[in-house]
């Protein structure tokens, strides 16, 4: 079976692995403090240029996204995301069952328009009645977005006036990170998204590891923060087993190189789709890759071939998501092309 079903379905790094057997037996403090988790952290600051910064490590990305967003926001507080984003479709309400609420705007390939939260924001604040409204506290982005789309530096600034104006926190998921600032179409440096940012997150559970985040707060994080992770049940007394894997995975590089890996199959994934004469759902300039295919294709491919639905696209066909990864292989972009069926053929 060949799974492009997502870019967490392998385990993790072999480098990983070989440094969790050869530290396996090191005593080392618990709760992020020890020497793993402090050098990843010194890593990260200085990718980042933010020596202020202080970083946590944390377990997934929905866990990630509601201990930061409880942070930073407060009671009376929701927060502004895409309709698409990964909050407000497939993280089963956390961030409502934290206490605050999500409110959606419409999304463009995946990515909120800046003018549109412009209007938005601004039809909230001439409401005569906003005191008895949810207040926007905080404007969500994915970078890469969950269709795999990138926000450009000059909407990502855009986007940072606007949460300036309102006084709001501009929060970025960075689940795929690696791969959108690898990305041939991004015009983004690290540290330029760190400096634009309240907090964003380096994916590590789709990028390399086992599992885990690194949560960033360029600027230093709210108080008490560690103790509200403590509450939240985020607070790992094995801190070491996170912090480990991001200190192999930035040591030398580690991290973009397998983004890159990631997106250069994705490439080649693109060319022979098109060689096959598949449609597109939409241009995706990193590693998932969104397709319209009929179900008599789909049911073809069952057995040999796994995907993702994403969604209904009409009667007879659904957009449907192919992932690379880390660890997919040329060879494995070369079987897919020998199964998939020419489309207009039977």
């Amino acid at each position: 079976m060949l799974s492009f079903v997502n870019d967490y379905s392998e385990g993790c790094h072999p480098r990983i692995l070989a440094r969790l057997a050869e530290t396996n037996l090191q005593p080392q403090p618990g709760y992020g403090e020890d020497d793993f988790c402090l050098r990843a952290k010194d890593r990260i600051r200085a990718l980042c240029e933010s020596p202020a910064a202080e970083v946590c490590f944390l377990s997934g990305g929905t866990q990630t996204n509601r201990i930061a967003l409880s942070a930073l926001l407060r009671p009376w507080e929701g927060v502004l995301a895409a309709e698409t984003g990964h909050i407000a479709v497939h993280e089963a309400g956390a961030i409502e069952a934290g206490g605050h609420k999500v409110l959606t705007l419409p999304a463009h390939g995946g990515k909120l328009d800046p003018a549109e939260a412009a209007r938005a924001l601004e039809t909230f604040h001439a409401d005569a009645n906003r005191a008895h409204m949810v207040q926007p506290g905080l404007l969500y982005l994915s970078f890469p977005t969950e269709l795999g789309t990138l926000y450009t530096k000059a909407e990502l600034r855009a986007l940072r006036a606007l949460c300036d104006r309102y006084h709001m926190k501009l929060y970025l998921d960075g689940a795929r990170l690696g791969c959108g600032l690898v990305s041939p179409d991004c015009d983004l440096t690290l540290p330029e998204l760190a400096a634009l940012c309240d907090a964003f997150y380096l994916g590590g559970t789709k990028q390399g590891a086992l599992l885990g985040e690194a949560l960033v707060f360029p600027k230093g994080a709210p108080g008490h923060f560690v103790t509200l992770v403590k509450q939240h049940g985020g607070l790992l007394a094995k801190g070491r087993l996170l912090g480990l894997q991001f200190d192999a995975l930035l040591e030398d590089g580690l991290y973009f190189d397998l983004a890159r890996n990631a997106l250069e199959r994705a490439g080649e994934l693109r060319a022979v789709f098109r060689e096959k004469g598949y449609r597109f759902y939409l241009e995706s300039p990193t590693n998932q890759q969104f397709l319209i295919l009929d179900r008599e294709t789909q049911a073809k491919l069952a057995g040999n071939v796994a995907f993702s639905f994403w969604e209904r696209y009409d009667a007879t066909s659904d957009v449907v998501r192919f992932c690379t990864s880390w660890a997919t292989t040329p060879e494995q972009i070369a079987a897919l092309r020998a199964l998939l069926p020419e489309q207009g053929r039977a």
